[in-house]
């Protein structure tokens, strides 16, 4: 069976998204911090249709996170848009432009049902409105033999966190202090349910701590 795969990057005190997040701001006031480490490398600006990059200690995890991926779990905010219903008239196509860099099928989790949105690339947009256990089911189906990646934002992966579904996280650990934002390890989350430190990578201005099922 395929692997559920969550990555996320956080701050020093346990953030992952700064304070005051917006449809300006979706990373909140200092989030941008977070991913610094990530936009020079080659592995990733390929990933994002753009050219050149460097090749850093953090290449080989950002191209283990990105292989064998079939189908990417997102949360209604990582997707973007105002909360509540989807405005019939206009409705958001989210962050990710028109050719967004998943190249594969996308389940947003949402309180609103809407159509599934076809983008450039193989990305298609399907919005699940039956909970983490639906998506996660609907994104089996998709992917085949290949995994799984949470893509975040905060809640989506604590919600699969603390139903003990995650077989691997990536954290990458970044030396910032945000102080108030959004935390992937609060709302009650005080199990693991196994996962354990298997690998760390020290990278340009970032940690990578690995943790999977023994």
């Amino acid at each position: 069976m395929s692997s559920l795969r969550l990555q996320i990057s956080m701050s020093l005190d346990g953030f992952v998204a700064g304070p005051d997040q917006s449809i300006t701001n979706p990373l909140g006031l200092g989030g941008m911090g977070l991913h610094e480490w990530v936009f020079p490398l080659a592995a990733w600006r390929g990933m994002h249709g753009l050219e050149g990059g460097e090749t850093t200690a953090s290449t080989p995890v950002i191209e283990e996170v990105q292989a064998n991926v079939g189908a990417v779990i997102m949360g209604r905010n990582m997707f973007g848009g105002q909360p509540g219903p989807w405005d019939p008239q206009q409705p958001w196509s989210g962050w990710w432009g028109d050719d967004p860099p998943f190249h594969c099928p996308v389940f947003v989790l949402t309180h609103h049902p809407r159509s599934p949105l076809v983008a450039k690339g193989g990305t298609t947009f399907h919005f699940v409105t039956d909970g983490i256990e639906a998506a996660l089911a609907l994104a089996r189906q998709a992917a085949g033999s290949r995994d799984i990646s949470v893509a975040g934002g905060a809640s989506a992966g604590r919600q699969f966190l603390a139903a003990g579904l995650v077989d691997e996280m990536w954290l990458h650990v970044v030396p910032i202090l945000l102080g108030r934002g959004e935390r992937l390890f609060d709302g009650g989350l005080d199990d693991l349910h196994g996962l354990a430190l298997v690998k760390t990578v020290q990278g340009d201005g970032v940690v990578h701590l690995k943790l999977a099922r023994p």
